[in-house]
């Protein structure tokens, strides 16, 4: 298989994900640089993966040096895909945009295909199209987000995924638990957790984006596998909400607050920049 070069834009997420970092990938960048680590990158929440792209751009990330993961399996099955065979991919999502209405869409979201390759494309034409390019299933693990209006929806992106497939290759993804870190993290390595953040209001209440639910038991859990990582050297930086839960959770770390804007309140007054924290160990 044969995959084009990275250009100086490329690789970028190529699924919009609710609490995705673009806004905040400087930021988060800098402080990277700052823990001069030597060992290798891990990201167990990864969602669209902005800083795992933004680090290859720059090429802070060498081949076979990255660990991503998720316990969400649709998601990870839209990086499999990419990883795997990027232009029967791309071919399939050249099919979605060339039948795209809602009569198609909404076909799309009720089927779930059986190869690996169309299930990928299926996710990511429906993150493209769907409202606010929300992932949220139902109960019963049905994908149950209504069509979004755009005129041109950005369904198919040869270069980028190209790009991501090249920047994925030698890269180990998979379906785990975020505790599951804990089996590849040693001394030296990195560990950006970005998970739903905890809320700040009953309004801002999102963590639901497919049938496993993060609750206050979840984030203490991943705050003790914080702790656990700390002790073995790694370097370590996650995200939340600004928030006296989460200074109580992290008390003893650095805490620093970056601000963005985050869309997915259902009150309209909510959806101006909001301070978000930034803990490290470093």
């Amino acid at each position: 298989m044969k995959t084009a070069p990275s250009s100086p834009t490329t690789p970028r997420p190529f699924l919009k994900w609710v609490g995705g970092k673009g806004q905040l990938l400087d930021e988060l960048i800098e402080r990277f640089f700052s823990a001069k680590v030597s060992g290798r990158y891990h990201e167990p929440f990864v969602g669209g993966g902005a800083l795992f792209f933004g680090l290859h751009r720059l090429g802070r990330l060498g081949k076979s040096n990255a660990f991503l993961s998720d316990n969400n399996e649709r998601l990870i099955e839209a990086y499999w895909g990419v990883q795997a065979d990027v232009e029967a991919l791309i071919a399939l999502l050249e099919g979605h945009r060339a039948q795209h209405d809602k009569e198609y869409y909404y076909a799309m979201r009720g089927t779930v295909p059986e190869s690996l390759t169309a299930r990928a494309a299926r996710i990511i034409y429906l993150n493209k199209t769907c409202f606010n390019g929300l992932f949220r299933e139902n109960s019963r693990g049905g994908f149950n987000v209504p069509m979004g209006k755009y005129q041109n929806p950005p369904i198919c992106d040869p270069e980028n995924l190209r790009a991501v497939s090249l920047a994925l290759s030698g890269t180990e993804v998979s379906v785990r638990p975020f505790a599951g870190v804990l089996d590849h993290a040693v001394a030296g390595d990195f560990v950006y957790f970005d998970p739903p953040y905890h809320p700040l209001s009953a309004s801002s209440n999102f963590t639901a984006y497919h049938e496993g639910r993060f609750g206050v038991s979840e984030q203490q859990a991943l705050a003790a596998v914080y702790r656990e990582l700390d002790q073995r050297g790694v370097a370590l930086m996650l995200s939340n909400s600004m928030c006296d839960f989460v200074r109580e959770l992290y008390a003893g770390f650095r805490i620093d607050t970056v601000y963005a804007c985050r869309c997915v309140n259902r009150d309209a007054g909510g959806r101006g920049k909001i301070p978000e924290a930034v803990v490290m160990n470093f």
